[in-house]
């Protein structure tokens, strides 16, 4: 890995490993024409940092504090399925690399190790727990309770997945999950059946949920919740009205709805209707570089999570890969800060950026 020196380094290396079947077109895919994927990625292009010189940066700092607790640098990592499908440790290994730079990792409902054994595998670990929520109710009540008994912080709901985005690289290739993966948060009958808990035709998730959700969820955790998936004002004035703690700005990777808006251009419009609450914002999407993280920030986001690259980074080398991909991100940021005269990360406000038409 040390020839790699950037997140889109790992991105060669990477695809080069798992095009032999349809992991890679499920990995990094889109849906229908990719549009939204593609946007989000380009849209970091349309804004552009105002640098300003002769001040102090001599020191550094790039830390936050989300949800009431630190972290190293506002860089975590979203929530992603079935990681073995980049490497055979999968999502332990993940949040163990989260873990050593001293950020959050988010887990999927849909992971290849379970609930218990990434809390096992990285006690140091800042860990969230996503879920997507099922139409049989015993199912959410198991999964959020075995969360919060593991130790997991904050719950994520992710909003965006009434049905399953079309994803036409893998209609055209399926995959399967490697023999020693299965969805491992299920029972075994329906834990290595990939096929039915993405079937549009028979969902297993509840299409019915309406904003009552939070307040039951409420009801069964003392964990924190963040809302994943909003991208418009007047969502984002729902969530806090009912009193969420924290906002993912995010449109699922450019995988579900391909017509909305790419994430950094929705984010000013959210931040302004969150106004002066107690609600966090936060944003992925379509982030390849540490200058993209500066920029979200200062357009509001208080932290920005990744997805791809971290995913890129554990196919190439596991738990060091992973390391190294977040590493990449917080040095470019470090370097963006010193070369546009921010000393500390929460510093970066509206005044750092402004928009920007390429020709």
């Amino acid at each position: 890995m040390l020839k790699l020196v950037c997140v889109d380094d790992f991105y060669t290396a990477a695809k080069s490993k798992l095009t032999a079947d349809g992991t890679w077109d499920y990995l990094e895919g889109g849906s229908d024409d990719q549009f939204a994927l593609q946007q989000s990625r380009k849209a970091f292009q349309r804004y552009v940092v105002r640098p300003r010189f002769l001040r102090d940066v001599s020191t550094r700092d790039l830390s936050a504090t989300i949800l009431g607790k630190n972290v190293s640098f506002p860089v975590g990592v979203a929530p992603m399925a079935m990681q073995k499908l980049a490497h055979p440790d999968g999502e332990c290994a993940a949040a163990m690399g989260a873990g050593a730079v001293g950020t959050i990792y988010i887990l999927s409902t849909m992971s290849t190790c379970s609930i218990e054994e990434v809390a096992n595998a990285a006690p140091n670990t800042r860990l969230w727990f996503q879920l997507y929520y099922q139409k049989d109710r015993n199912v959410n009540i198991d999964l959020i309770s075995r969360a919060e008994k593991a130790g997991y912080e904050a719950l994520v709901l992710t909003l965006d997945t009434q049905m399953i985005g079309k994803r036409r690289g893998n209609l055209r290739t399926p995959f399967n999950l490697p023999e020693n993966a299965k969805l491992a948060n299920f029972e075994s009958s329906a834990g290595n059946d990939v096929n039915k808990m993405r079937d549009n035709s028979k969902p297993v998730r509840d299409m019915s949920v309406t904003w009552d959700v939070i307040n039951w969820i409420r009801g069964q955790t003392t964990m924190k919740l963040v809302l994943k998936g909003i991208l418009t004002g007047e969502d984002a004035t729902l969530a806090v009205e009912n009193k969420v703690d924290g906002i993912i700005v995010s449109n699922h990777g450019g995988r579900q709805l391909d017509c909305v808006l790419p994430p950094i251009d929705a984010l000013a419009e959210v931040v302004a209707a969150v106004g002066k609450s107690d609600c966090e914002v936060y944003m992925d999407g379509g982030v390849s570089l540490g200058s993209d993280v500066f920029k979200a920030l200062a357009l509001g986001a208080k932290m920005v999570f990744v997805g791809r690259g971290v995913l890129w980074g554990l196919a190439v080398g596991g738990q060091q890969g992973v390391t190294k991909v977040l590493d990449i991100y917080r040095s470019e940021l470090d370097l963006t800060l010193a070369l546009s005269g921010v000393a500390k990360s929460c510093q970066i406000n509206s005044a750092c950026v402004q928009a920007y038409s390429p020709q």
